[in-house]
């Protein structure tokens, strides 16, 4: 594993809500990452951990890699790969995304 591997592996594994995406959760800078950041808002989610992929071009590369997911956003709640922006907002609807935060809580 690389570093830039080993260091997403630990974000991951450290945060039970982990957020890559573009900008912060204060000022995201796309709509698809305010909208994730939105709809977990919406699930009751108060800390969001995030990691605004565009301060570090290796994480913003090694994230795709990490999960073989080629976007951002990427949500990881208790360090599984949830999805990106279009997949959360069906959980959301569906209330999947609510049930899967309520157990991070916990």
């Amino acid at each position: 594993m690389s570093d830039v591997q080993q260091r997403i592996d630990q974000l991951v594994k450290d945060n039970r809500v982990m957020l890559f995406m573009k900008g912060t959760a204060q000022f995201p800078m796309c709509g698809f990452s305010g909208r994730a950041v939105q709809v977990l808002k919406a699930c009751g989610v108060d800390e969001i951990a995030t990691f605004n992929v565009l301060e570090d071009e290796e994480v913003r590369q090694g994230i795709k890699e990490y999960a073989n997911w080629p976007t951002i956003p990427q949500l990881y709640v208790n360090g599984e790969f949830v999805g990106g922006s279009d997949i959360l907002m069906e959980m959301y609807q569906s209330g999947e995304l609510q049930q899967l935060l309520g157990s991070a809580k916990a």
